[in-house]
């Protein structure tokens, strides 16, 4: 088995186009609309960005540890990045004792991330249910069958709980085939801070911050300022 410590490291220079004050968007939902759109172009056409809105979500526990995950982007708009989870998971219960949140999305193959950090925000239960009626059938199911973040006794526990809940709701192919969950639901980070990044050859990346300084949604120019940070 080789030894890992002592391998050499993979060193890649990144070859990005980066990101300058002067083409940066006006504002971070401007910016931050554009490079997702541009990273799902891109998933549509060529392999090296197969999931571009896997999002990396951070929260804290009681003792201040963090946890991180990665779910998938499905709400965004100029209040902020919004995404579905159990809100008795691990995930949910954190948010609900702090309140505070991070995520991010990366994107390697394009040289590029985006970060947002601020507080969560419960989605409204329009929202939820308006998404959990897209969902595939055996998305809400499952929704059902998991318990979220819980310890389970074995794989066979979880297909069981599966089937029982696929008789109680068959898929007559209806939105509302499957209610939703009492426990299921969203969050929306509500930013204080968005930083987008632009890798650059030779380590110098690119780093250019949005930081509120007033009321306002990602969309509104005066509740922003554009700072850059040193890679």
């Amino acid at each position: 088995m080789a030894d890992v410590r002592r391998a050499d490291p993979v060193r890649i220079d990144y070859k990005g186009e980066g990101l300058s004050e002067e083409h940066v968007a006006p504002t971070p939902w401007q910016q931050a609309q554009r490079w997702v759109d541009e990273a799902v172009e891109r998933s549509q056409a060529q392999p090296d960005v197969p999931e571009p809105l896997a999002l990396s979500v951070a929260t804290v526990d009681a003792a201040g540890r963090p946890n991180v995950r990665t779910v998938l982007l499905r709400f965004f708009d100029e209040r902020g990045p919004g995404f579905v989870t159990n809100t008795e998971s691990t995930k949910g219960l954190e948010i609900a004792a702090t309140g505070g949140l991070a995520a991010s999305l990366t994107w390697p193959a394009m040289c590029r991330a985006i970060r947002f950090r601020g507080v969560a925000q419960e989605l409204g239960r329009d929202e939820v249910s308006g998404y959990f009626g897209s969902r595939p059938w055996g998305s809400r199911i499952s929704a059902w069958a998991s318990r979220q973040s819980q310890p389970v006794v074995g794989r066979a526990a979880l297909e069981e709980a599966y089937e029982r809940y696929a008789a109680q709701w068959p898929d007559r192919g209806r939105p509302d085939d499957v209610p939703v969950p009492d426990f299921w639901g969203g969050y929306r980070v509500v930013c204080d801070e968005v930083e987008f990044w632009g890798g650059r050859r030779n380590r110098l990346h690119d780093r250019l911050v949005f930081t509120r300084v007033a009321e306002g949604s990602l969309d509104e120019p005066t509740a922003w300022a554009l700072s850059r940070r040193q890679p």
